[in-house]
C-alpha cells in the first residue's frame, strides 16, 4: 500500500525506525515470541483431551518403537497422519529422553512451530512491504491469543500453521514475480511445505493453500504464473515425500486408517458437529474477535485504508487466502477456535501495511471508539477473570498472576486511548506490552495455580503417597468413571479403564509372584455405589486410601475420586463383607 494518506502526513515512530530493519526485526520478533510462548511450558499440566491423546500416542511409539501405526493404549488412533508424532519423537530423542519424557518435551514442536510462524510471517510480509511493516506483521501473529494457546499444546496446529506459512510465503513470491521461467528454489520450498502440512494434518494444508492458488487465478484471470512453481516436478516431489508413510500405514492397517481418517473423522466433521463442537455459520467470524486479539481492533481502524487499496497485489493475495477457506470453515459443521488460525496472516498483512501508511489518522470518530473498545475489553475481561477464583473455585489461585494480568489490562486501556486519538501505529507497542503481561500472568502464574482443574496430576500424586506405591513402574492402576487421557499419559500406558465390577475383580485378584504389590482402583463417585455392590458380592473388602476431588476441565463437572485398595476380611466375618471405608 502506498496510497491513501496524504504525502508526508505520517511519520514512523522512533521505535519502528530503530528496529524496522532486516537484521534487528527478526531478532526482536524471536525475543518477543519466546517471552510470549515460554511461560507455562513447564508448569501447566496436560490440557484434556486432545493434547494428552497426542502425547500418549507418541509415548507408545517410543515404548514400542513402532513409528507407523498410531495407537492410544490398545485403540487405533486413525485420525491424523504421523507427522506430529514423529516431531514429538524427535524432540524426545534429541533432548536425551525416552518414553518417560516430561510433558514440556512433547510440547517443543508446538513451541518451535509457533516461533517459526512469527518469523515466517515476517518473511512473508517482506514480499509485499518493507521491514518496518513486516515487523508489525510478525508482531501481530506473535501476540494473537490463539497462537499463544497452540504454542503450549502438544498437538498438530502450531506445526501445521508453520508449514502453511512457509508454503504461502513461497507462493506469494512466485505469484508476484510472475516469471516466465521456473523458480526452482521457491518451487522446492512450496511443494516441500505442502507435503509437510499433509503429513501433519492431512487435507487442511492443501485446502487452504490450494484455494489460495485458485483464488489468485480467478481474481487475476491468469494461470500461467503458477508454472514457475514447477508443478510437474513439484508434484512428483510431493508424492515422494508423503507416499512412504501412507503406503506403510495402508499395509499396517489393511486400509483401515483411510476408512477412519476420511470416512469417519473428516466427513463426520463436515456433516455434523463432532464431540459436541457443532455451531452455526458465522461462528468463526465472531470467534475471531477474541482469538485473534489484539488484531481485530487494528483491523477495524485500518479497514477504510485497506478498502482504498483493494486492487493492490497485497490485498488481492490476502482476499484469495482468506475468503474461500473462511467460507469452507463456516460451512463445516464441526467448529473449533483453532480451525481458522491459518487464516490469521491474511488479515495481518493488510493491517500492517495500512499502519505504516498512517491508518487511523483520518478515520471517523465512531470507528476509533469501536476499535478502542475491541482492544480494551478483552484485556480487562482477562484481568477480571484472574480475580474470579473465589467465586468460581472458592479460592484465589494466584495473586501475583492477577496483578501482572491487571497491569496488562492497564496497557490495553492505554493502547485503546491511543487508538481514540487516531495514532494506530503508536498503539501497537503498548498493545504488545499488554499481550506480554497477560501471557505471563495467565500462563506463568494463574494457569499452574488452578489446582482444582488439574485433577489428573493430583490423582497421580495421591497414588505416589499411598504406602508401597511410590514406584510408578511397579504399581497397577485401573480407573472407573474418570477416563481423561491426561490421567493415562501421566500414570502410564498400562492404566486400564474398566467397569466398576471389573475394578472389584481387579482388586480381588492376588498379586503376582515377584510382581506388583501395589494394586489400586480409582473410582469416581458416580460409579462408587456400583463398585461397592460388586465388591460385596464377591467378598472383597475395599478400603479408601486417598480421595481427590476437583473440577473436570471438560464440561465443568465436579469429580470426586476414591483410591481403593483391597484389605483382608476381618476374623469371623461372613464372606469378608465387612466393608471398611
Amino acid at each position: 500500500m502506498e496510497a491513501g494518506a496524504p504525502a508526508n502526513a505520517f511519520k514512523k515512530p522512533v521505535w519502528l525506525r530503530l528496529f524496522g530493519h532486516d537484521l534487528t526485526a527478526p531478532l526482536l520478533l524471536l525475543l518477543l515470541s519466546l517471552v510470549l510462548f515460554v511461560p507455562g511450558q513447564w508448569t501447566v499440566p496436560p490440557l484434556d483431551r486432545d493434547e494428552p491423546r497426542f502425547t500418549q500416542a507418541t509415548k507408545q511409539m517410543l515404548e514400542t518403537e513402532d513409528y507407523v501405526d498410531i495407537r492410544f493404549q490398545d485403540q487405533a488412533r486413525h485420525k491424523k497422519p504421523a507427522g506430529i508424532y514423529w516431531l514429538q519423537v524427535a524432540a524426545a530423542k534429541l533432548t536425551g529422553h525416552d518414553a518417560k519424557a516430561p510433558l514440556w518435551v512433547y510440547r517443543l514442536p508446538s513451541l518451535i512451530g509457533a516461533v517459526v510462524c512469527v518469523l515466517a510471517g515476517y518473511w512473508l510480509a517482506r514480499a509485499f512491504m518493507g521491514p518496518a511493516g513486516a515487523l508489525l506483521a510478525g508482531g501481530f501473529i506473535a501476540t494473537a491469543i490463539i497462537v499463544g494457546v497452540e504454542a503450549r499444546l502438544a498437538k498438530t496446529d502450531a506445526a501445521l500453521f508453520a508449514a502453511i506459512m512457509i508454503a504461502q510465503g513461497a507462493l506469494a513470491r512466485i505469484w508476484l514475480k510472475d516469471a516466465g521461467h521456473r523458480l526452482w528454489g521457491l518451487g522446492f520450498l512450496f511443494w516441500t511445505a505442502l507435503a509437510a502440512s499433509v503429513l501433519i494434518k492431512g487435507p487442511v494444508g492443501p485446502m487452504v493453500i490450494g484455494l489460495t492458488v485458485v483464488g489468485l487465478m480467478v481474481l487475476r484471470r491468469r494461470v500461467r504464473w503458477f508454472k514457475a512453481s514447477s508443478p510437474l516436478f513439484g508434484f512428483l516431489w510431493f508424492v515422494v515425500l508423503v507416499s512412504p508413510w501412507f503406503v506403510a500405514i495402508w499395509i499396517a492397517t489393511d486400509g483401515a486408517f483411510f476408512t477412519e481418517a476420511i470416512g469417519k473423522d473428516l466427513l463426520g466433521k463436515v456433516g455434523q458437529g463432532q464431540e459436541g463442537h457443532g455451531a452455526p455459520p458465522l461462528t468463526h467470524l465472531g470467534a475471531m474477535f477474541g482469538i485473534f486479539w489484539p488484531l481485530p481492533a487494528f483491523l477495524l481502524i485500518a479497514a477504510p485504508l485497506i478498502w482504498q487499496e483493494r486492487r493492490s497485489p497485497l490485498v488481492i493475495f490476502c482476499v484469495a487466502w482468506f475468503v474461500p477457506s473462511w467460507i469452507v470453515f463456516e460451512l463445516v459443521s464441526t467448529k473449533l477456535p483453532h480451525y481458522t488460525m491459518p487464516l490469521l496472516p491474511a488479515l495481518v498483512l493488510p493491517v500492517a501495511a495500512a499502519l505504516i501508511e498512517g491508518a487511523g489518522t483520518y478515520s471517523a470518530r465512531w470507528l476509533r471508539w469501536v476499535s478502542a473498545i475491541l482492544l480494551a475489553v478483552p484485556g480487562i475481561g482477562l484481568a477480571a477473570g484472574t480475580f474470579a477464583g473465589p467465586f468460581v473455585l472458592g479460592a484465589w489461585p494466584s495473586p501475583p498472576g492477577a496483578v501482572v494480568t491487571s497491569v496488562g489490562a492497564v496497557f490495553a486501556v492505554l493502547a485503546a486511548a491511543r487508538l481514540l486519538r487516531g495514532a494506530a501505529v503508536h498503539a501497537f507497542p503498548t498493545a504488545v506490552l499488554s499481550a506480554i503481561c497477560i501471557a505471563i500472568g495467565v500462563w506463568g502464574f494463574v494457569g499452574p495455580a488452578l489446582t482444582p482443574i488439574w485433577v489428573s496430576p493430583r490423582l497421580v500424586a495421591a497414588l505416589d503417597d499411598i504406602p508401597g506405591c511410590a514406584d510408578r513402574a511397579d504399581r497397577q492402576v485401573v480407573t472407573s468413571g474418570f477416563h481423561e487421557p491426561s490421567f493415562i499419559f501421566l500414570e502410564g500406558t498400562g492404566t486400564r479403564i474398566i467397569s466398576p465390577g471389573g475394578a472389584a475383580e481387579f482388586l480381588k485378584q492376588p498379586p503376582r509372584e515377584n510382581g506388583s504389590q501395589c494394586r489400586v482402583a480409582a473410582i469416581e463417585s458416580r460409579e462408587e455405589a456400583a463398585f461397592l455392590a460388586a465388591a460385596k458380592e464377591i467378598g472383597l473388602v475395599p478400603e479408601v486410601r486417598k480421595r481427590v476431588d476437583g473440577l473436570n476441565i471438560n464440561g465443568g463437572d465436579k469429580v470426586d475420586i476414591a483410591l481403593y485398595q483391597s484389605v483382608k476380611p476381618a476374623p469371623g466375618s461372613e464372606n469378608g463383607n465387612d466393608e471398611q471405608q
